[in-house]
């Protein structure tokens, strides 16, 4: 579970301040695929920045899994990630100096994971890059260094992972690609999945879809259904059949 209350993001600008984000609340249960989408600057990386740890908000808390991660320092907030968030970024981040295989296994080494080597191989294996885990980052295609960024992030097997724009930098195909892994693994693994898109196909894909506009929630749907801005999506309950008359 994610839960989100009053949380707010405000910087200066000018001297100014700027509101990024307006307090708004959220739940996300344990297991949903949610795409978070908006315009440009309607603060969708900043909502998951604040998920991950990455920034502080300026007001409200956030918890996951029970645990406020508001509270936490510096270092508690690392260890945390580590073993509760798998993170992948628009971007790849991966590490130039080391190879595919290199690449996944940094977290589970940093874990102290003594299966490490076989986890990283059939992670590469599971995203159909095992002929390319010797090759390093600029040997790669875009599509291939996302594969890899996508298999790093579940190498922990955290209970949630957290995607920006995973698909921003890739064409169709390899999108395509990708956005089949995240589904694949959110199935296989029933992990919580918040993915900030501008792709209508992911939002397609995903269980619930929560729009932000100008820094507050203007949309939030489960499976077709409206449900109000900034709280728990619901699946509304069925009502009985009524019987014809007659």
């Amino acid at each position: 579970m994610i839960h989100l209350h009053q949380v707010s993001k405000v910087v200066a600008s000018g001297g100014r301040p700027l509101p990024i984000l307006h307090p708004l609340s959220l739940s996300i249960p344990s297991g949903q695929f949610v795409a978070v989408m908006g315009p440009s600057g309607s603060g969708k990386s900043t909502l998951l920045g604040l998920m991950a740890g990455l920034d502080r908000p300026s007001g409200g808390t956030i918890s996951i899994h029970r645990q406020d991660i508001t509270l936490m320092d510096e270092d508690a907030l690392a260890r945390f990630r580590g073993k509760t968030l798998g993170f992948i970024f628009q971007t790849f981040h991966l590490l130039p100096s080391l190879t595919a295989l290199e690449n996944v296994r940094v977290p589970l080494e940093i874990q102290n994971d003594p299966g490490a080597g076989p986890q990283a191989e059939g992670l590469l294996k599971a995203v159909g890059l095992a002929p390319r885990a010797g090759h390093y980052p600029a040997q790669l295609s875009g599509g291939e260094q996302q594969r890899v960024a996508v298999a790093r992030a579940f190498a922990c097997r955290p209970p949630v992972i957290l995607a920006d724009e995973p698909t921003g930098n890739l064409d169709s195909a390899n999108g395509a690609v990708v956005m089949e892994l995240l589904t694949r693994f959110h199935r296989e693994r029933g992990v919580t999945v918040v993915v900030v898109t501008h792709d209508p196909d992911i939002a397609r894909a995903a269980q619930r879809v929560i729009r932000l506009k100008d820094g507050r929630v203007v949309g939030d749907d489960l499976n077709g259904k409206k449900t109000g801005a900034g709280s728990k999506a619901k699946k509304p309950k069925s009502s009985p059949t009524k019987k014809k008359s007659g």
